[in-house]
């Protein structure tokens, strides 16, 4: 599939640090509805490329594409507007400002109107109703005037996924969403994913095998920096390199 047509198109993305080479010729192409597992071992450059496909980093050479657009040197800013949205491996959240606070402060500053917010809570009927329909979608509402800092983990990771839908991604990265969860609220995380928008792209980076495997259709394996294998799940389960590299020895 050409760039133009990807809503994400990475061609030989390259990453040094001195005579490090961290990212070596990485090629990777999302579409609309791609549910894609990133997975390799610790230092196999799986933060550092979410951090190049973001603009947190430059690459060395190699590109980024968003609908065809070539964003590489665009600051993370300018891709966010573009509909490229990440949520992070440790909660961002600001703790004492209410759920329901941050979800409309994300559709202010994707909409333009954050330096306007402080007006009357009427003044923007459609960012409350917007907001409104977000929490409601990832069953949030009983909690949008609680604080980040009195949540569980697992309802601190939903507010990260919600703020981020409202910033109308196209793309989603999703950096570890299990961290730090435990056991008991892992559900709840799942079955938020399950109701992200089925034409959205999503991309998640984690360590869970069994998670990343039953929420995958596609999988992407990174060694030393560089795809070792891409291909669905039963497929990466029986290949060779893998099993011998992760799958068989410690999971990744």
């Amino acid at each position: 599939m050409t760039a133009a047509r990807a809503l994400l198109q990475i061609e030989g993305l390259n990453k040094s640090f001195g005579g490090l080479h961290v990212t070596r010729g990485v090629a990777l192409t999302l579409n609309p509805g791609d549910r894609v597992g990133l997975i390799g071992p610790n230092g196999a450059g799986k933060s550092t490329l979410v951090n190049l496909i973001t603009g947190v980093l430059a690459p060395s050479s190699g590109s980024v594409h968003l609908e065809g657009t070539n964003v590489t040197t665009m600051s993370q800013a300018a891709r966010v507007k573009r509909g490229l949205v990440r949520t992070f491996q440790i909660t961002q959240l600001a703790p004492t400002l209410s759920v329901r606070s941050q979800v409309e402060l994300a559709i202010h500053e994707r909409d333009g109107s954050v330096r306007n917010q402080w007006r009357s809570v009427d003044a923007y009927p459609a960012v409350r109703d917007e907001t409104q329909q977000i929490l409601r979608h990832l069953h949030l509402s009983e909690l949008a005037d609680r604080r980040p800092v009195d949540l569980a983990y697992g309802q601190q990771r939903l507010v990260e996924i919600a703020i981020a839908m409202a910033l109308s991604p196209k793309v989603l990265l999703l950096d570890e969403p299990m961290a730090g969860v435990p056991s008991g609220e892992r559900d709840i995380v799942l079955k938020a994913l399950d109701t992200l928008p089925p034409t959205l792209a999503l991309l998640m980076i984690e360590h869970d095998m069994d998670l990343i495997f039953s929420f995958a259709d596609r999988i992407v394996v990174l060694a030393e920096g560089a795809v070792l294998a891409e291909g669905p799940p039963a497929e990466i389960r029986r290949h060779p390199a893998v099993l011998q590299a992760y799958l068989g020895t410690e999971a990744v």
